[in-house]
């Protein structure tokens, strides 16, 4: 636990701009000596909806207890995969060739989401160099950086949207259908397009395929000790079971190890 809590200040900058429309992020600072370390927050929104104001309460925490955390504002919805990834990629080296000036530490930089933030959280965070995503360079002259991260935490994270969206479809098609599902189908169409996306820009999926990315250090909040959702996220759409106790960085849903 922080042995003090910090007064702190906010400032928005912005990181990047695709033609006439700029993108900003948010920066919560700590009052005092830095260099602080920094986390940089992403919101949810099933990949169509939200923006950085959603990251407020959060982030107030976190800058309160010493650590610098940035809020973010990313291409989403039909913009389409791999937009988000592009523009957070992009942010991430932005902070690092900037830390001197926004009083943080290169070297000690995480990822934070919540849904399906946690979900883009993970994805950058294990494919940092992904020439795809790095597509954006930073302006000439900037420090040589890289998109690498210390670690990842996740709060109830999509972390398989072809599941989600699969269980989502089987779900509408009940007699009763949960209220939950609503859109998220659409969701899933607007930003994926295609169910071939859906595999390929997931986490889960990408460690079953043997792809070789980073595991940093992760945390994975969900929202109760036995929470059933979670089994869909863990299961590849043919429903069988991909984690396992003591694999890599994602908890296993039937033994339900998480936070």
């Amino acid at each position: 636990m922080p042995s003090r809590t910090f007064e702190f200040s906010t400032e928005d900058h912005e990181y990047v701009r695709h033609g006439e429309r700029g993108l900003k992020l948010r920066v919560f600072r700590p009052r005092g000596d830095g260099p602080f370390p920094a986390v940089i927050d992403l919101h949810g929104g099933a990949w169509c909806n939200g923006d950085l104001n959603e990251c407020k309460a959060r982030d107030e925490v976190l800058a309160a207890s010493g650590l610098i955390a940035i809020a973010l504002d990313f291409r989403h919805a039909g913009d389409g995969y791999p937009s988000s990834l592009v523009d957070i990629n992009y942010a991430i080296r932005w902070v690092k060739a900037n830390a001197a000036k926004l009083g943080l530490r290169a070297d000690r930089i995480g990822l934070s989401g919540q849904s399906s933030g946690g979900h883009l959280a993970m994805l950058a965070a294990m494919r940092p160099r992904d020439p795809r995503y790095g597509a954006i360079a930073l302006p000439a002259g900037s420090p040589q950086v890289d998109a690498a991260v210390q670690c990842v935490a996740m709060t109830w994270p999509v972390i398989n949207p072809l599941s989600r969206y699969r269980h989502a479809r089987r779900a509408r098609d009940t007699a009763t259908p949960p209220a939950w599902v609503r859109d998220i189908p659409e969701r899933h169409d607007t930003y994926w397009k295609t169910e071939a996306n859906m595999a390929e820009g997931n986490p889960v999926l990408a460690l079953e395929r043997g792809e070789k990315v980073l595991t940093p250090p992760t945390l994975w909040v969900q929202g109760r000790r036995i929470d059933r959702a979670a089994v869909y996220r863990l299961r590849n759409p043919c429903g069988q079971r991909l984690a396992r106790p003591g694999d890599g960085v994602l908890p296993q849903a039937d033994g339900v190890r998480v936070a």
